[in-house]
């Protein structure tokens, strides 16, 4: 899939990202070359090969699910600009 110049402008304006028209041949070679890779990736088999986070098996420590307060309002509260009775306060933005 080949990508214009005018998709490259539109996906560097989604992106946010400042491209000066002189670059924008270049961002959309780059960006079907990126597309052509995907392409490529997707001809390859993986039938019956499971999904990995890592090269390495391994499996993730686990703690406890133990729902708490943190025992530290006081800390949090403290850099409130406004709370009262342990909660922040916040203007009324609803009338």
């Amino acid at each position: 899939m080949a990508i214009d110049i005018d998709t490259a402008r539109k996906v560097a304006h989604l992106a946010r990202i400042a491209v000066p028209e002189t670059r924008l041949p270049a961002l959309a070679e780059q960006l079907s070359g990126i597309l052509s890779f995907m392409e490529q990736l997707n001809e390859v088999d993986v039938t019956g090969i499971e999904p990995m986070t890592s090269v390495t098996p391994m499996r993730l420590k686990r703690r406890a699910d133990v729902v708490t307060d943190g025992n530290i309002q006081a800390s949090v509260l403290k850099n409130a600009p406004d709370a009262r009775e342990g909660f922040f306060a916040v203007p009324k933005v609803v009338e």
